[in-house]
């Protein structure tokens, strides 16, 4: 409901504070302009007293003529009618400034700017290429992203969501590159989004993603500029978060969780290698134990004549079957993993070395676990740890655990049984209309060069398919020199 700016300064001055709830960090400045009585109005914690020191006090006190938006420097002022509008300004940073007999306000820009400066991503390492990361301020992340791609058709569309937290998110995507109907979807779900406090990209990604209760995430989390500008001009969409370092990309597959800028800063053999142990490494994550726990369990028969005499041995010494040790220590890892990232970085360090070798060894010389049951939870752990992505480490790890019930239950059948199923889930998720398993459900063969391997860049000629963008095909990454006539100039 509009209420208009009384020409009074005092009711102007009660309706604010009443509104604010006579919060005490709400200032007041009293000026005289043209002879007329004034009020600057603005919260100590959100404006920066600098500011409008020097873009409003010292200019009005040294000019007296002219009208006020001609006279105050700042660049953001803009003149308000509509008093209930005033109180969100001066949350926002604002200051206010109102005038005896005037019933119009001006509200100037002159928010307070507190960040930190800008270093490498804590979460993403980077082995080559740059080290800067995104921050917790939006005008700062868009500018680490517009200074990759100097292109007019980047584009960004800025959104509040949040009915009392007022979060801004910010949109990117290619204009020339991205699908319209993907821009559209992602556009009508941001607006759609009725919550109290949307207070980082964690809720956004869980408002706006397609299947909330799949185990595998559908949004991808960066805090690598150079990954989210390579996602960009592939006609994907980024989204970033006012106060969080975090960029979401969207929509992925399954294999972008497994893929970083470093493979392309590396030789394509390199990279292709490196490629392979992360996918690999994901398979072992959750299906070592499940297979130990089969095998020794229902077929033990498989293991070489030599090896079950020392498995045997080992296992005979441990009251619980191979189900029960597995998850004890699974889950004693989990508790390890969860306590060294709560703890302080000096102390982190010691409980990975006293949960890894005390407790470790500790427990197989009390016989409550056996020593190739600690091998295989230490392997699982460390193909989990290979995963770029923590939502998709997280993710495999969480798998193992109903894996190894089946294994319990039913053998090498019951593990085939939840292969078969976690390769229909794979293949029936979507993420924002795009198949979650492609390239390899439905078959793309063409896309196949940057998934499992990465062919040289120069064979990279088409952007993948999957995000549906407006041009596949890019500029040929040729190299020419191997066609030059050397006789020509």
């Amino acid at each position: 409901m509009k209420i208009d700016v009384s020409p009074s300064l005092q009711e102007n001055k009660e309706y604010i504070q009443n509104q604010l709830f006579h919060s005490s960090d709400l200032k007041w400045r009293s000026i005289q302009f043209h002879q007329l009585e004034g009020l600057i109005v603005f919260l100590e914690s959100l404006s920066d007293q600098q500011r409008i020191q020097k873009e409003i006090i010292q200019p009005l006190e040294e000019n007296k003529e002219g009208t006020l938006d001609k006279i105050i420097t700042s660049v953001n002022i803009t003149r308000k009618s509509d008093l209930s509008q005033l109180p969100q300004a001066l949350v926002q940073g604002n200051c206010v400034l109102l005038l005896e007999g005037t019933a119009d306000a001006f509200v100037v820009g002159v928010a307070a700017d507190y960040k930190r400066s800008i270093s490498e991503p804590v979460n993403e390492g980077v082995i080559r290429g740059a080290h800067d990361g995104f921050i917790e301020h939006l005008i700062t992340n868009l500018y680490l992203v517009r200074k990759r791609i100097e292109n007019p058709n980047l584009v960004a569309r800025y959104y509040q969501v949040g009915t009392e937290s007022k979060t801004k998110l910010a949109l990117l995507f290619m204009q020339n590159l991205a699908n319209p109907d993907l821009v559209k979807e992602v556009d009508s779900r941001l607006r759609s989004i009725v919550m109290d406090n949307t207070l980082s990209p964690g809720f956004i990604a869980e408002l706006i993603e397609d299947k909330p209760f799949s185990i595998f995430p559908q949004i991808l989390f960066t805090e690598r500029p150079d990954r989210a500008v390579a996602h960009l001009m592939e006609g994907r969409v980024v989204i970033l978060s006012d106060e969080d370092p975090s960029a979401l990309i969207l929509p992925v597959t399954f294999f972008a969780f497994y893929q970083t800028p470093d493979d392309y800063h590396s030789r394509w053999i390199v990279g292709s290698f490196l490629r392979l142990i992360r996918l690999f490494s994901f398979i072992t994550s959750f299906l070592v134990p499940a297979l130990y726990i089969a095998v020794v369990g229902f077929h033990p028969e498989i293991l070489p004549t030599d090896l079950i005499y020392t498995v045997k041995s080992s296992i005979d010494r441990v009251p619980f079957p191979p189900i029960v040790e597995a998850f004890l220590m699974q889950i004693t890892l989990e508790v390890l993993r969860e306590a060294g990232i709560r703890l302080p970085s000096r102390v982190g360090q010691t409980i990975g070395i006293v949960g890894g070798l005390v407790i470790g060894e500790s427990v197989v010389r009390a016989g409550l676990v056996s020593y190739p049951m600690v091998i295989v939870v230490a392997l699982t752990a460390i193909s989990s740890f290979v995963a770029p992505s923590n939502e998709i480490s997280t993710a495999s790890r969480i798998l193992g655990f109903p894996l190894m019930i089946l294994a319990a239950m039913f053998g090498l059948i019951g593990i085939m049984f939840g292969l078969l199923f976690l390769l229909i889930h794979l293949c029936k998720l979507e993420s924002f209309g795009t198949a979650y398993f492609a390239p390899v459900m439905p078959l793309r063969i063409k896309d196949l060069k940057d998934t499992f391997v990465r062919f040289p860049i120069w064979s990279l000629n088409q952007r993948p398919h999957d995000p549906h963008p407006k041009s596949v095909s890019q500029e040929r990454y040729s190299r020419g020199w191997e066609h030059d006539d050397p006789g020509t100039e």
